[in-house]
């Protein structure tokens, strides 16, 4: 469900899912002063017994560590298998909440409620739940769909710009992966995007939404297809390590779209009329095109850790045209490298 001030009614929506009467709410201690209140209110009108676990902010506290004293809390009150575990926050919250209601007693029913314009178009959708490991980044993990998922676009007010341009990224991405009508329309209307205008939020997220759950239900673990939405994380996932996550998700996977569309034209798979519209686009909603400080080798090699290696070949999404992506997993070194070095101005 995305609409506007959806949050006060959360209770009376799962209310309608789920004869429990606990709820377990997991939220980070930056969203919790705005939005807790709100939504534990509802959850208590709809007759809810409410249990509160809040959890440092940020990438970096996406650990198992994290989450030992979230299974406590939620153990130590009684939770039971039917008792719904609610993630409200962005995607970092939304991940890690997933994990615990799929590991939790071998799995409890789930529910994202998304505070983060890109938690509300890519991690709220598709069952993707888990944590950062030493060697990289969600390397720890399981498919958990959630019952229900609401995303109040009321949040997106509270939310700073530079976590709404990191979700703007993962929206470039779905237009260039499926959809070249929907990027010639972002291209046209980014302005009136970037304003949060009422009458395209909306339309906007439920595009992005209605994009991803396409291609999650055609496959919904990733043997095949679903590895187009990964256009620019293989990249982007070894920047984010390398900075120790300082760098905003959305920035880093900017930058990734930016070095793979790169190796797509290198490689004549692109031609360079789109591959400029794409990287413009990238640009032009606020996102970086270039980290002076991007430690290639680090980066290159951090690529090879990542999950969606095959027999050891990094595989890399790449668009052909807008609006249609390939695998492809004979890319060489040298061109990974520099591809990763444009990135450095």
């Amino acid at each position: 469900m995305i609409d506007y001030g959806v949050l006060s009614c959360a209770g009376e929506h799962l209310r309608q899912l789920t004869p429990a009467t606990k709820v377990a709410v997991v939220t980070d201690d930056h969203v919790a002063p705005l939005y807790l209140g709100t939504l534990c209110n509802s959850l208590e009108a709809a007759g809810f017994d409410v249990i509160r676990a809040i959890v440092p902010a940020g990438e970096t506290n996406k650990h198992l560590r994290t989450l030992e004293p979230v299974y406590n809390t939620l153990l130590s009150s009684g939770i039971e298998r039917n008792t719904p575990v609610i993630a409200l926050g962005g995607g970092v919250v939304g991940d890690m909440t997933g994990f615990v209601a799929a590991t939790l007693l071998r799995g409890v029913p789930f529910v994202q409620i998304p505070t983060t314009l890109l938690a509300m178009v890519d991690a709220s959708v598709g069952g993707k739940t888990g944590v950062n490991a030493g060697a990289g980044k969600n390397l720890i993990g399981a498919f958990h769909q959630p019952i229900l998922v609401l995303a109040d676009t009321n949040t997106l007010n509270t939310l700073p710009s530079v976590e709404f341009i990191s979700g703007l990224a993962e929206c470039i991405k779905h237009e260039v992966i499926r959809d070249a009508a929907g990027f010639a329309w972002l291209e046209e209307h980014l302005d009136d995007v970037l304003a949060k205008k009422p009458e395209v939020i909306n339309q906007f997220i439920a595009h992005n939404v209605q994009i991803k759950a396409n291609v999650v239900m055609a496959d919904p673990l990733e043997r095949g297809e679903r590895a187009h939405l990964n256009f620019g994380h293989t990249f982007g996932h070894a920047i984010e390590k390398i900075t120790n996550y300082t760098l905003p998700h959305g920035y880093a996977v900017g930058l990734g779209m930016v070095a793979a569309t790169r190796v797509a034209l290198r490689l004549n798979k692109l031609d360079p009329t789109s591959a400029d519209r794409i990287i413009r686009l990238i640009g032009r909603a606020g996102l970086p095109l270039t980290h002076p400080s991007i430690d290639v080798d680090r980066a290159v090699r951090y690529m090879a850790f990542d999950k969606k290696v095959v027999d050891g070949k990094v595989r890399l999404i790449l668009p052909d045209k807008i609006g249609h992506v390939g695998i492809f997993d004979d890319v060489s070194r040298d061109v990974i490298t520099a591809a990763m070095e444009t990135l450095r101005g």
